[in-house]
């Protein structure tokens, strides 16, 4: 025991934390009197004796309807008693700031309450160390945690649930981890919370694999210490949003049938998660069925659920319908978020409604959202995209004078727009404003400088801004290659574009289609075959799928000769186009059916009975 007890204690460097948590000479100060004390004072609770404290703790606390003064002013009157009031009472009080969440407030109350010499309790510790994690000091929680076992209580589920949930919300799943493995040799089980707080832990972190294994564990008791836990709606919830995250939706939907099987009815939660998946990886006619499912059991979407519906019908170039979805929000009570109105104005972008865009971006403040950067970089973006230039710049000199945080995407956005309009020299005055605004350019600016330069004739200095990236502490990826060899193959220099590609395999960076497509073009139009059919087979040597462009390449070369004919036996691998511009034979698009005429969820469908209708 007293090995463990070592290994989980904090490191040397926390003994001051430790002493300012814990010692009895601490000073403390007591909460500044305002004008009106006298009349707080008259209004405060009457807790003179055992019986009104009672009264107070059990009516108030339990509805956890008590204000941080209300508390301070009990807590002073309790603390004062002789005899104190019993722990329990204590633990009431404190209970009823957790609900609130005034979590400072209890860390305050706890240091004057440590220095009066009473002894805390295992729950009174719990709460403490609870208010710690909640605040993102779970490093505190240890500390707590030893003090804990140096008074010879026995840690229970909530001790180790609080620590393990502070751990994963830093992201510190490892840790996280060994501590739930750790509960074992303390004598204590962990029970659902444990496993739904880990669970989800892992899987905010990408750990998806391994957080099946825990539920297979949890379910079957077929883990090292053989315990049998009950999963509930949040583990399933949280396996099934991190599935989804992975692409892995058979699994999800599996997960979804066995949740159900088990009476354990899906939350709102958890069909936003599933319908969002489906939605993503372009199941969209099984997310239609699942929201009619979702309706059937009485279960009300919430914004969440609004907001994927919307993203979908955007992307789909439905901007009508999802439009009047937003008049079906406002109808129900669900009240549109600032995410709403981003999408909406993005899919208005999407179909060149570049007006109504804007008008619904200068109504979000009226309607009570908040514009953010991603309001603005959106704007921003359809702006340049419809070569509105100006208005695009006149939006970042208000983001500028409203105090908006301006980020990489907000330069990168202008950046672009600015070398597509061939203002180079608008361009550099951009990215000079870019670094006083103390904004990093990261790899996509600098791709963006790069093909700006290549594209308006400047290929030398490009190249030069190409080989100072490193300088600059970034490496130029599989993008930033492509484009300088599309700039060398422009300018007919394509001993260099091939000299860059052989360069680029040396240094590991494996070109994609889109780098092949590239030196092809300028092979090709240099009437370069055989150096086009050795860079055939290095793509079949590769297995990189090959492009409608390379494809009809291929069927070139068989006019041209019969001595290429061994390109015809690459052809069944090609994808191929239809009109309707899904890629077939590549399982991009299969899915991807334009929605039905009739219209999902909108006003003239819904039964206020029944709940949204399909």
């Amino acid at each position: 025991m007293a090995k463990i007890k070592t290994s989980l204690r904090p490191s040397s460097s926390s003994s001051f934390l430790k002493y300012k948590l814990f010692s009895s000479s601490t000073h403390l100060k007591k909460r500044p009197p305002t004008s009106n004390s006298r009349n707080e004072v008259l209004d405060m609770p009457s807790v003179a004796d055992q019986t009104s404290l009672d009264k107070f703790l059990n009516e108030k606390c339990r509805s956890g309807n008590v204000s941080p003064d209300e508390a301070h002013y009990v807590f002073d009157c309790m603390i004062q008693r002789q005899p104190a009031p019993h722990m329990s009472s204590f633990n009431k009080l404190f209970t009823a700031l957790v609900k609130n969440k005034h979590y400072d407030d209890i860390i305050s109350h706890f240091k004057r309450f440590n220095s009066t010499g009473l002894l805390p309790d295992l729950f009174t510790f719990n709460i403490l160390l609870n208010c710690l994690c909640n605040i993102g000091r779970p490093c505190d929680g240890f500390v707590v945690l030893g003090r804990i076992l140096r008074l010879g209580f026995s840690p229970d589920a909530v001790t180790f649930n609080s620590l393990i949930k502070g751990l994963c919300r830093e992201g510190r799943i490892m840790k996280a981890t060994c501590l739930f493995k750790k509960m074992f040799a303390f004598g204590c089980i962990p029970d659902v919370i444990t496993y739904g707080t880990l669970i989800k832990g892992l899987c905010q972190t990408g750990n998806t694999s391994v957080a099946l294994k825990l539920h297979e564990q949890m379910v079957k008791g077929n883990g090292e210490n053989k315990v049998i836990c009950k999963p509930d709606i949040v583990s399933y919830s949280s396996l099934i949003d991190g599935l989804c995250t992975d692409g892995s939706i058979d699994k999800a939907k599996e997960l979804f049938s066995e949740m159900m099987s088990r009476r354990i009815n899906p939350d709102v939660v958890s069909y936003n998660s599933l319908i969002h998946g489906l939605c993503c990886w372009g199941k969209w006619e099984e997310a239609k069925d699942l929201i009619v499912m979702m309706m059937d059991q009485h279960v009300q979407p919430n914004v969440v659920t609004f907001n994927v519906i919307i993203d979908e019908l955007c992307k789909k170039g439905n901007i009508v319908k999802a439009n009047k979805l937003l008049e079906l929000m406002i109808q129900r009570d669900v009240k549109p978020n600032t995410i709403t109105y981003n999408t909406l104005i993005d899919g208005f972008f999407m179909e060149g409604r570049v007006d109504d865009a804007r008008e619904l971006f200068v109504s979000m403040t009226n309607k009570g959202s908040t514009r953010d950067v991603f309001s603005y970089n959106i704007m921003i973006n359809g702006y340049c995209k419809n070569q509105k230039l100006e208005q695009a710049v006149s939006l970042y000199s208000e983001m500028i004078s409203e105090g908006v945080m301006l980020d990489s995407t907000t330069y990168n956005t202008l950046l672009s727009g600015l070398f597509q309009a061939g203002k180079i020299t608008h361009a550099k005055k951009m990215l000079g404003e870019m670094r006083l605004n103390n904004v990093a350019p990261n790899e996509c600016t600098y791709n963006i400088l790069i093909d700006g330069l290549c594209k308006n004739g400047k290929l030398e200095i490009a190249c030069k801004l190409f080989h100072k990236l490193a300088q600059e502490g970034l490496l130029p990826d599989v993008i930033t290659y492509t484009i300088i060899i599309n700039g060398f193959c422009k300018e007919g220099r394509l001993e260099e574009a091939n000299d860059l590609l052989l360069n680029m395999e040396e240094k590991g960076f494996a070109p994609d289609v889109i780098t092949y497509d590239t030196l092809m073009r300028g092979f090709l139009h240099n009437d370069e075959t055989t150096k086009v059919v050795k860079l055939l087979h290095k793509m079949a040597e590769r297995n990189i799928m090959l492009d409608a462009f390379i494809a009809s390449i291929v069927i070139d070369l068989l006019l041209k000769d019969e001595k290429y004919r061994e390109c015809l036996n690459w052809l069944p691998s090609f994808p191929t186009q239809e009109s309707t511009g899904n890629w077939h034979g590549t399982g991009v698009g299969e899915q991807a059916d334009h929605v039905e005429a009739e219209l999902l969820l909108v006003p003239e469908t819904f039964d206020n009975a029944d709940g949204l209708k399909i």
